[in-house]
């Protein structure tokens, strides 16, 4: 079967169409490549998918319609991880006009792309906890209101869901959105806190703790996040009741929210250093708590989350050591 990734060279993307591959899928991975972090890191993983004869890739930015349409013009497909986004909070405060391009012009090609195309069955596509902005209910549910997003980065995932639904309604298109909740492991981003953790551990550097640490995060581990995509894929869209929109938005997180500082403990015992804490104001933009409600993603798909943070931080420090040669 082909199956086409977005965002194939990122994180979540990287490790996504690796599964697909194992599994034995044809995969059509899209990625343009940007700047946002080192490039060389999203370049080595695509050099590891690309050992595999099954994997082909396109550079293309997907904000751009004339190149989305003829990178996947040559390929039938039935289905379609759609990963692909401008991320990060902070940087939404400095950069704009990235996250209009990249989540709501992308994803808008991305929604016209799938309900063209010939035989078309379901867009899985990321959303993000960040679009639950300040809300004081916890944990966080999909029925919750999700109107007064804290970041642009969060308006435009909120945006993205409404688009994505009203594809649903107009088009009868199936589509899975899925509001992810910090993901992590090896392979992972640099601007994530647990990263400039780690690398600050290792080489002697402080750490800035914000919100003078008064902060819990739903830290969800990579394997468990694909193991949930992989069966979301294996089901298919959900409808409840007959002619219902066949557009749904489930959590993914780990149901478990650790304390930033907790956090901090067990990266220092996995990297057997004492952090230097720098403690500061909460920044513009971030949330003081994540907390996945997963009632669900469990009852349609049987999301179960399995690696804590003990077990999957000490992994990813075991990786970067590796990766980073220290």
């Amino acid at each position: 079967m082909t199956i086409v990734v977005t965002g194939a060279a990122g994180f979540i993307g990287f490790h996504l169409c690796g599964a697909l591959l194992r599994q034995g899928h044809h995969v059509v991975g899209l990625d343009s490549l940007n700047d946002y972090y080192d490039v060389s890191l999203k370049t080595a993983r695509l050099s590891i998918l690309e050992t595999n004869t099954n994997f082909t890739f396109a550079k293309v930015n997907i904000a751009d319609m004339d190149a989305l349409t003829a990178a996947l013009q040559p390929y039938k497909f039935k289905q379609m991880f759609h990963l692909a986004a401008q991320a990060g909070v902070r940087y939404s405060l400095e950069n704009p006009s990235a996250y209009i391009q990249s989540n709501l012009v992308g994803h808008a090609n991305i929604l016209e792309i799938c309900r063209h195309h010939d035989g078309f069955m379901h867009l899985i596509y990321a959303s993000s906890s960040s679009v639950y902005g300040g809300n004081q209910k916890i944990p966080f549910a999909e029925d919750d209101p999700v109107d007064r997003p804290v970041s642009l980065y969060a308006a435009t995932k909120k945006a993205d869901e409404l688009m994505s639904h009203t594809y649903g309604h107009l088009y009868d298109l199936a589509q899975t959105g899925v509001r992810f909740f910090t993901v992590y492991g090896p392979w992972g981003r640099p601007d994530m806190a647990y990263w400039m953790f780690t690398r600050n551990l290792l080489e002697g550097r402080p750490i800035r703790i914000f919100n003078n640490g008064d902060m819990r995060r739903d830290f969800t581990f990579i394997d468990d996040v694909i193991e949930g995509l992989l069966t979301i894929l294996e089901k298919g869209p959900v409808r409840h009741d007959k002619g219902a929109n066949p557009h749904r938005v489930y959590n993914m997180g780990n149901n478990r929210p650790e304390e930033l500082l907790h956090m901090v403990e067990v990266l220092e015992k996995a990297t057997r250093r004492t952090a230097v804490q720098k403690l500061e104001p909460m920044q513009p933009g971030d949330v003081k708590e994540t907390f996945a409600d997963l009632t669900a993603i469990q009852a349609d798909y049987g999301f179960q989350p399995k690696v804590s943070i003990e077990e999957g931080l000490p992994k990813f420090v075991q990786w970067y050591r590796q990766f980073a040669d220290l």
